[in-house]
């Protein structure tokens, strides 16, 4: 017996979603970091900007950070754990919105970094741009957290690689099977 072909429906969508949700977050992640690559001290100093680590950690996050970014969007676009890769570019888009609104609350003015960059800028400027970019990093850890919560998508590297998992929409519990699911309802 299969499964009702609204639930089938369900799931193709929400396949299409994980893609959707996985090419964006990647695409956003993989060009942020690509842009810093070539001028990691400008990375470095976008992050000293936001005045919260000690001196020293911004080093590390600033040279290091560039170069996560790409990796966590690579994993993304080709769907290759995609659960850990969604969770920790969620991640990532937590840390943007805290360290932005932090600098919004206490009167910094900066430009955020995000894609290359960084540094002073005139206050009426960083105050029109940083409800924005708070508002997009939301929208980015939203994509974030739908691939935590299903991480299955179409064309991903974890489909062929390790096959298509065992569970339904409506239960979400491994190996389900139709008859365990129709009992249930």
């Amino acid at each position: 017996m299969s499964l009702p072909d609204s639930t089938n429906r369900r799931s193709a969508m929400f396949d299409w979603i994980g893609l959707a949700c996985r090419l964006i977050l990647g695409g956003v992640l993989l060009v942020a970091g690509a842009i810093k690559i070539p001028a990691l001290e400008q990375s470095v100093l976008a992050v000293r900007g936001y005045d919260v680590l000690p001196y020293g950690i911004t080093m590390a996050v600033g040279y290091t950070m560039p170069f996560l970014e790409v990796l966590v969007g690579l994993l993304l676009i080709t769907g290759l754990l995609t659960r850990w890769a969604g969770l920790a570019g969620a991640g990532f888009m937590l840390v943007f919105i805290f360290a932005i609104s932090q600098a919004w609350a206490r009167g910094i003015s900066i430009d955020c970094g995000c894609f290359g960059g960084g540094g002073e800028v005139a206050w009426e400027e960083a105050r029109a741009a940083y409800p924005w970019e708070i508002a997009r990093d939301i929208a980015l850890f939203l994509t974030g957290a739908w691939l935590v919560w299903r991480p299955r998508s179409r064309f991903s590297a974890d489909e062929a690689l390790f096959g298509a998992p065992e569970f339904s929409v409506e239960s979400d519990e491994p190996d389900s099977t139709p008859d365990e699911l129709e009992s249930r309802a």
